[in-house]
């Protein structure tokens, strides 16, 4: 691919992740299908202060955050530049995307975030974090596919219908937020989180040059 360079290349437990440099931008592409590049942010920075903004107010200050995917950094790097977020935990099942923060050409974005002391990064399958770990947030931001109708990996598709949805809401403190980051918005989508007993649905798009808008898909668990 004319003007596209292959930084790296690894196999592992999920298949195959790439990361390339196409001009001054990178992208990140898993068993070749592409996640996201850092061209533009807007719609991974609205994840985060989306779901601070649904919080109530008495609660924004001091507020955990779990961030679902690491990608290229912008989410992580937006909620670290907050002071309002507490506890900041980041979930990333590729140790080689963790690599290219820590040690790579990503960190030049997630540099700061990655030494702030209240991140921590997870090293983990984010739908088996949520299903097994104890620990609750007052905020999940999930962007771990291009959406609930386009999952990367099969194991991913749980995540979204009833039994993944219960485990966000066990995950979540009374009064706490879901956001999910979609590269199109989904109606039906809309319909499972009211269906999974979330409040307040709602879904927040980002117009992009060209297609479909990007969503952040928003619901809210009761108090």
């Amino acid at each position: 691919m004319s003007g596209t360079v292959t930084l790296d290349r690894r196999d592992g437990p999920y298949g195959e992740v790439v990361l390339r440099r196409r001009g001054e931008h990178f992208e990140i592409i898993a068993n070749g299908t592409f996640l996201m590049d850092t061209s533009d942010g807007r719609s991974e920075r609205l994840l985060v202060d989306a779901a601070q903004a649904a919080l109530p107010e008495r609660r924004r200050t001091g507020a955990s955050v779990l961030v679902g995917g690491l990608g290229v950094g912008f989410s992580l790097a937006h909620a670290a530049a907050d002071p309002r977020w507490g506890r900041i935990t980041a979930v990333e099942r590729e140790e080689a995307v963790i690599d290219w923060h820590r040690h790579g050409p990503l960190a030049a974005i997630s540099g700061a975030a990655l030494a702030d002391s209240r991140t921590v990064i997870l090293h983990t399958d984010l739908v088996a974090h949520l299903r097994t770990s104890s620990d609750t947030y007052d905020a999940l931001c999930l962007d771990i596919d291009n959406g609930p109708d386009w999952t990367v990996t099969e194991d991913n598709e749980s995540l979204y219908g009833a039994e993944g949805l219960a485990a966000c809401a066990a995950r979540l403190n009374p009064g706490g937020v879901l956001a999910v980051w979609s590269a199109r918005p989904s109606v039906d989508f809309e319909g499972s989180l009211r269906n999974a007993g979330f409040s307040g649905v709602r879904t927040e798009e980002i117009p992009v040059a060209r297609g479909v808008p990007d969503a952040v898909h928003l619901g809210i668990r009761p108090e």
